[in-house]
């Protein structure tokens, strides 16, 4: 085991926090909020330099990316467009000299008003926004660009909003080939980039049409397509093409990069949920958190906690509950929300909209509560 501490590094309503752990997991400190309060959607760390970055911001105060370099002690921010604070100061020179306003413009206007993801991929940093569009930075996070050949892609006037909008919230890579990405928006599915964001190709093809039952539901796939609400993407380790997704309406792996999906649904007590975990060295090994339903309160099923992981695939799945809430447990686990260190055995973390964190040494087989009563949990990476 690495004798390097843990650090879970978490996005919420309220700020970002960080839970600093020992090398041994099993002693945890919470310390934050940070970002000024600011709704963050996402927060994550570059293991080599200790660096953070948090993406958030809302109607009040517009959307920006703030960069820590002291492992999250100390914050500064990019903003990147205007929001309500900003017309307000801009006509109240009392408010605008008590909060050190400044009348420089933001670099985007009113474009997008939220930062909902982040990657650092190679030597860039990659930001999803809402309304769908994708950023990058290549001065580690000071200044930001649209990456605009997604943005034109001949689609974009198809893509429709999912309950929270039209968010573009994951972004991944082949870490042998930064070239290659992939990102997910809802509802719009997913895209691919062989040649690091020049040209994109949707790809949201069913591996074949007739395996799947037809399904009284507007996010149920059909038409030779597996559903445009993505929730989450994940890529397993390795010199891989093997991907999967949590949908709106199911779960789904590919094995050619996401060209083709296969339907991985049965065993699972549900076709909706949010988050998902790969494991860092089996690619077979993968995690989800399945919930009720979209319209039946968004909860765990029966009201018990369970995480459920699948060793061979999807093919297969099984409930790991061993220290997770059994009876009268109404959270939601948000599709950022789960996490995961690269320890031996690996960990998990999830974290609720009840304000708990959960982790497991033992990759899910048992579960402990590290964190409660924080404000609503919207994303968990973890620094190992």
């Amino acid at each position: 085991m690495s004798e390097n501490p843990v650090r879970v590094l978490l996005g919420t309503t309220k700020g970002a926090f960080v839970l600093d752990g020992t090398a041994a997991r099993d002693r945890w400190t919470v310390r934050g909020p940070y970002c000024d309060g600011w709704p963050i959607n996402h927060v994550i760390g570059d293991p080599a330099t200790g660096h953070l970055w948090a993406g958030g911001g809302g109607e009040w105060t517009g959307a920006g990316i703030w960069r820590s370099t002291d492992g999250g002690h100390t914050w500064s921010v990019a903003k990147l467009t205007s929001g309500q604070v900003d017309e307000w100061a801009a006509n109240d020179p009392e408010f605008a000299e008590s909060i050190g306003w400044t009348d420089e413009p933001a670099p985007h206007g009113k474009r997008f008003g939220q930062i909902w993801s982040l990657a650092r991929i190679g030597d860039l940093l990659y930001a999803g926004t809402k309304p769908a569009t994708l950023l990058v930075s290549d001065d580690d996070g000071q200044s930001w660009s649209v990456v605009e050949s997604l943005t034109d892609h001949p689609s974009a006037a198809e893509w429709i909003g999912g309950a929270a909008g039209l968010v573009l919230h994951t972004i991944i890579a082949d870490p042998s080939d930064p070239e290659k990405l992939w990102i997910g928006i809802s509802s719009a599915g997913v895209f691919a980039s062989k040649d690091g964001g020049a040209h994109w190709e949707r790809r949201n093809d069913l591996a074949d049409p007739d395996e799947v039952d037809a399904a009284e539901h507007p996010a149920a796939p059909s038409d030779g397509k597996v559903g445009l609400c993505v929730h989450h993407i994940v890529r397993a380790p390795g010199d891989s093409d093997v991907l999967y997704q949590q949908n709106h309406y199911g779960v789904w792996r590919s094995e050619d990069g996401g060209q083709t999906w296969h339907d991985i649904t049965t065993g699972l007590p549900s076709t909706f949920g949010f988050p998902m975990r790969v494991h860092p060295r089996d690619p077979q090994t993968v995690w989800t958190l399945p919930l009720n339903g979209d319209m039946a309160g968004r909860f765990p099923p029966d009201a018990a906690a369970a995480v459920w992981v699948s060793h061979d695939g999807g093919r297969t799945w099984a409930a790991q509950r061993d220290g997770l809430p059994q009876e009268s447990c109404f959270f939601t686990v948000l599709r950022q929300g789960m996490g995961g260190d690269r320890l031996e055995p690996a960990g998990l973390y999830f974290g609720t909209n009840s304000g708990s964190v959960f982790a497991s040494r033992d990759e899910g087989e048992t579960w402990e509560e590290i964190a409660r009563h924080l404000p609503t949990i919207l994303s968990v990476e973890v620094l190992s």
